[in-house]
């Protein structure tokens, strides 16, 4: 933490306001809570775009700004079927995640999605570094993971960490990955999920920013930019509406199978 620095700490009420705890108030939140970043450029209008502007440093700041950050990763790895051969990750950001999965299932092909071409472009250099055999395997993709089109049974396995919470539309998203997957294949991602009830999202963020204000975490700029990130793209999921949208979509077996505040993974079955 910047020495100096002084994170403004939001009361519960301020919070109350936000998107985060009422989606349907969108427009001004961030002026009427004074939320807003002065920096000299402007959030970028999406989630790619604001991540990506941040490719070379996105490793570090995920470390201090999610809590038990490796556990989680470590934990959804243990859930994947270690026979799955045609496996599509949504969001490969810097290729944390995807780097375990080249070595975890070294007899399956990879599909890599991400929307940010700069992210994209740091997971291939990484992957290349790490193993010429790897990056052989590896098809990296920019696109939206709405705008996905691949055939059907394409992937017996599709995995994805903290990027789902980008796409509001989930029932859509859920449908759309289901149509591409073979049946029986496993659907597994880890992600921020809403407390149910309120009371409980509410401690969930309050918990997080906590952890973000911990010396050595992040610098009060950084949590600022992530709050403003947030309202402007997050879009937060109950477990319960997750589940109900899954098996809507043609998901069974449906599983939450570690939670750590607000965040989550989750587990299902293409049928």
């Amino acid at each position: 933490m910047r020495a100096g620095g002084k994170v403004p700490h939001r009361s519960l009420d301020q919070l109350r306001e936000c998107k985060w705890f009422v989606p349907e108030q969108r427009r001004g939140l961030l002026l009427r809570l004074n939320c807003r970043v002065t920096t000299k450029h402007e959030m970028p209008p999406s989630a790619s775009g604001y991540f990506g502007s941040m490719a070379e440093s996105y490793d570090s700041l995920i470390h201090r700004a999610v809590p038990r950050y490796d556990e989680m990763i470590a934990r959804l790895l243990q859930y994947l079927p270690r026979d799955a051969r045609r496996v599509l990750e949504l969001g490969s950001g810097t290729g944390n995640l995807s780097l375990r999965l080249a070595e975890s299932l070294p007899g399956a092909a990879l599909t890599l999605v991400d929307g940010s071409e700069e992210m994209i472009a740091l997971v291939r250099s990484r992957l290349a570094e790490t193993s010429s055999s790897s990056s052989a395997r590896v098809q990296s993709i920019v696109a939206r993971f709405e705008e996905l089109d691949f055939p059907a049974d394409s992937f017996d396995l599709v995995v994805s960490s903290i990027s789902l919470h980008h796409v509001e539309n989930k029932a859509a998203l859920y449908a759309r990955i289901r149509s591409l997957m073979s049946k029986g294949g496993r659907f597994c991602f880890a992600d921020q999920i809403r407390g149910e009830p309120e009371s409980n999202h509410r401690l969930n963020w309050e918990r997080w920013l906590d952890f973000c204000r911990e010396p050595g975490h992040c610098a009060p700029d950084e949590i600022e930019s992530l709050l403003q990130h947030a309202a402007a793209h997050d879009h937060y999921t109950t477990l319960t509406e997750h589940f109900a949208l899954l098996s809507r979509a043609g998901f069974t077996e449906l599983d939450c199978v570690w939670r750590n505040w607000m965040w989550g993974i989750v587990t299902a079955t293409a049928s």
